[in-house]
């Protein structure tokens, strides 16, 4: 039954190696690392874009991040992201990325205007392409590939057959592959994936701003409810029950636009929630609500492979 989609998926896989052969790359003039995947679905790109970011601002690099903005409509492009600019306007990511580094943050349906912007009007050196992987037409010195390690490539077969944006060869064309959780599979041990892991067992309130780590918790309060609108939301659940939390978590889609009725479950338990979450959800959550932030660790030779890469092309 499934294989009666094999024409589209023929289709897709047409049309897309069309689009990539068509295009023409259009450099900005500071080198572009891509930081992107090919399956739908969450892999850990922005945690991964925010450490990678870190890294570079530690070697005196200055970076900018750039990205789609999905989710957002903003009056005029490109849009410089700032503290205030609201998810409507840019999208949750990005506001995300921009409150959490500190750093330039511009979106764009075109990712050249919005790293020339973040270039000529904010003097970055160096640009992140968040989710980037399929813009062809942003000129990247840098791909760098993120993979879901529990999914891998699922069953390898492009959209609509199976969860690929691009056939699984596409990976071996990248500079650098990243695994989010364990490297397990031949697949991803073939590509030297390194393995990443995100790290977070500290809770703030939405609303206060109260700091309190997993392990203060109070016992007899460990029973909490959890949305999660991300790309994968079982990973944060897990992570949760992993903390020491009876966790009756609610899915929702991706970048999902909430609403106060979605958020008013059983109000005698604390409400716990992705970061990007509470991006949206600051304005019409209940009193007791947390964010669990959590931050990408990579092996110090993932680095020092981007900076060799990086002293090529700078």
């Amino acid at each position: 039954m499934l294989y009666a989609f094999w024409p589209l998926e023929c289709l897709f896989r047409a049309l897309a190696a069309l689009r990539r052969r068509n295009t023409r790359p259009q450099r900005c003039s500071a080198p572009v690392i891509v930081v992107g995947n090919i399956a739908v679905g969450g892999s850990g790109k922005t945690p991964a874009v925010l450490a990678i970011a870190q890294h570079l601002q530690q070697r005196g690099w200055r970076p900018g991040i750039v990205s789609r903005g999905y989710g957002g409509k903003a009056a005029q492009y490109p849009l410089f992201v700032t503290n205030a600019t609201q998810p409507s306007e840019a999208g949750d990511e990005p506001c995300l990325m921009a409150r959490r580094s500190g750093l330039p943050v511009a979106v764009a349906p075109d990712r050249v205007a919005a790293a020339n912007l973040l270039v000529d009007e904010h003097a970055c050196n160096v640009i992140i392409s968040d989710d980037g992987l399929q813009h062809y037409r942003l000129y990247r010195d840098v791909e760098i590939l993120l993979v879901d390690a529990a999914r891998g490539f699922g069953n390898g077969h492009c959209l609509p057959l199976g969860p690929l944006r691009e056939p699984p060869r596409r990976s071996e064309e990248v500079d650098l592959v990243i695994s989010n959780g364990r490297v397990e599979s031949d697949v991803l041990a073939a590509l030297s994936a390194y393995e990443m892991r995100l790290k977070g067992d500290t809770l703030i309130n939405v609303h206060s701003g109260e700091r309190r780590t997993a392990a203060d918790w109070p016992e007899n309060a460990r029973r909490v409810n959890a949305i999660a609108g991300i790309g994968h939301p079982p990973r944060f659940f897990a992570a949760l029950t992993e903390l020491g939390f009876d966790c009756r978590g609610q899915a929702f889609p991706d970048h999902y636009e909430y609403r106060p009725e979605d958020l008013q479950q059983d109000s005698s338990l604390p409400l716990v929630m992705t970061e990007k979450d509470a991006v949206k959800c600051a304005q019409i959550s209940p009193a007791d609500s947390w964010m669990l932030p959590v931050d990408a660790v990579l092996p110090d030779t993932f680095f020092e492979s981007l900076d060799q890469l990086l002293d090529r092309v700078a």
